[in-house]
């Protein structure tokens, strides 16, 4: 009997070298169905789709159990190419772009259009040439689809990494033969209005007959967009519901095996005193391709929790990203009333300023090297931390190393086998903590965190939003945060700034009415703005 069923995983389990990371999970998923995955980083989501799209990380280490029907067909994916034959289709979380290659180019690479000429037409078809007009139609297509107002001729390199994620998905969206289409944290990066314009698109696909996989860990997405939805943990199916009836309390639970409860601003309970200012922006730019800043004037004040918000491209990212000398600046910055030098790192980082950036994979991690060596590096270099002076020479001092390093992973709750295991081993979202844990151990007096809680589940999240209110607040340590979680801005910041078309649209407090945020993000006039929020 047909019962729809375009994905049946059954009874699947996976062992790494001992470890059991998969035990025993199903899922199946029907066409036109959105089925999200949901659960905690190391829970297993990430091993199983490894095993649906047939990567060699799963053959290479001795493959799996269980079975997998496609189209109720029993089926062994040994490769990804073996899966897009199949009809599936992932948009990953990291990003599998060529930076060098134009947009339409990623979109359309190894689908290329060719056209006959002279030549081919004479010595055969290998000779044919690139059709680039259909091939740049098609690209524009995908990209309308999903509201993307770019040029399809612009490279990737230099591009906001929201801007990447929209081309991942239009990549898998301008395919033809998709049956399954699987969205691996495709929100993560994008702001709040991005991502209403991706989960319509998503919605779009499954009334068409595309059944969606949707792996997020933003649980309103699960309520607003999902049909059912199955929960992980531990490698271990807890339940699959149905999600009309079921609530973002219950799933959080079942994730984390306990109530979770996010963290609120009003639980704070600072005191209100008007403090000095640490650090001032006058007239400050950055040249941060896709997220420039123009004249900026701002005063951060010491010991806050200080908030930059905005939609994607619009220059909120770019602002930390000068302040630290990673893209070109000019105007004037003060640190406690003293001028810092611009477009120096070195200079910034040895001023007390740490930053976690946006970009964990490119910019905040060395993949290859252990999480010892990426949680002491900056320290070690910039402050000369962890050495140990002998009379004619100085080593590093590995005992220190190895304590600090141990005890960074247990408040963090880095999941890994060892302070010795490569990063580029570890998930997305312990990848991110290690990032968060470089930073604190400079022991900076401001830290700059740029989607702090990207790639993390709801119990990690938690986790970095109550620690980085206990730096603020034990500690006194000045924090700014950049995200697109708005939410997540309200609920821990003092002030937040709203930045739209690379200038400061206004500064609010995190009680301010949603219609004033909502009209400063969207680029409303000064005049009607100021008539909307008196």
């Amino acid at each position: 009997m047909n019962n729809g069923y375009v994905l049946q995983m059954k009874d699947i389990s996976k062992e790494y070298y001992g470890n059991k990371v998969l035990k025993g999970v199903n899922l199946n998923v029907k066409a036109g169905e959105i089925h999200c995955l949901v659960g905690e980083n190391g829970a297993g989501k990430s091993t199983l789709m490894n095993i649906l799209f047939g990567m060699d990380v799963i053959h290479s280490t001795g493959g799996y159990e269980g079975e997998i029907l496609f189209n109720e067909k029993i089926t062994e994916i040994k490769s990804p190419k073996k899966a897009m034959e199949l009809g599936i289709g992932m948009v990953h979380q990291e990003f599998m772009l060529i930076p060098e290659f134009t947009i339409t180019e990623n979109i359309k690479l190894n689908r290329e259009i060719t056209k006959d000429n002279v030549i081919s037409k004479i010595l055969g078809d290998r000779l044919r040439t690139i059709d680039s007009k259909r091939m740049n139609d098609d690209a524009r297509s995908a990209l309308d689809r999903l509201d993307m107002n770019i040029d399809e001729w612009v490279r990737i390199v230099g591009l906001p990494v929201g801007h990447m994620q929209f081309v991942e998905i239009a990549r898998e969206i301008d395919k033809t033969k998709v049956k399954l289409m699987v969205f691996d944290e495709p929100t993560a990066v994008l702001t709040e209005s991005e991502a209403d314009n991706l989960l319509k698109s998503m919605k779009k696909l499954a009334s068409s007959g595309i059944a969606i996989l949707f792996i997020t860990h933003r649980l309103d997405e699960v309520i607003s967009i999902s049909d059912n939805v199955t929960i992980l943990r531990d490698g271990e199916l807890v339940k699959t519901l149905v999600t009309s009836e079921s609530s973002v309390g219950e799933i959080a639970e079942l994730m984390v095996g306990r109530k979770v409860d996010i963290l609120n601003k009003e639980e704070k309970n600072k005191k209100q005193v008007k403090r000095e200012v640490i650090l001032e922006l006058k007239d400050f730019s950055v040249h941060m391709p896709g997220e420039e800043v123009k004249n900026i004037n701002l005063k951060i004040e010491n010991g806050e929790i200080f908030g930059i918000g905005g939609l994607a491209g619009q220059g909120k990212v770019g602002i930390a990203n000068g302040i630290m000398g990673l893209y070109p600046s000019n105007g004037e910055l003060y640190l406690k009333g003293n001028k810092l030098k611009l477009n120096d790192t070195n200079n910034s980082l040895e001023n007390g300023l740490a930053f976690v950036s946006e970009d964990r994979r490119e910019v905040g991690l060395i993949l290859d090297s252990s999480i010892e060596l990426n949680i002491i590096f900056t320290a070690l270099n910039i402050q000369n931390k962890f050495l140990k002076k002998y009379l004619f020479f100085t080593l590093q001092n590995s005992k220190k190393i190895k304590k600090h390093t141990d005890e960074m992973i247990k408040k963090l709750d880095i999941r890994c086998t060892s302070s010795k295991q490569n990063v580029g081993k570890l998930s997305g979202g312990n990848q991110q903590k290690v990032c968060i844990a470089r930073a604190l151990t400079q022991d900076p007096d401001i830290l700059f965190v740029s989607e702090p809680t990207r790639g993390i589940d709801i119990g990690a999240k938690k986790l970095v939003l109550d620690l980085l209110v206990e730096l603020n607040k034990e500690l006194g340590m000045t924090i700014v945060m950049t995200s697109s979680e708005l939410t997540e801005l309200r609920k821990i910041s003092d002030r937040i700034a709203i930045i739209s078309e690379g200038k400061v649209a206004g500064i609010l407090k995190p009680g301010d009415s949603d219609k004033k945020f909502g009209l400063m993000m969207s680029g409303t006039k000064i005049k009607e703005l100021q008539e909307e929020v008196i």
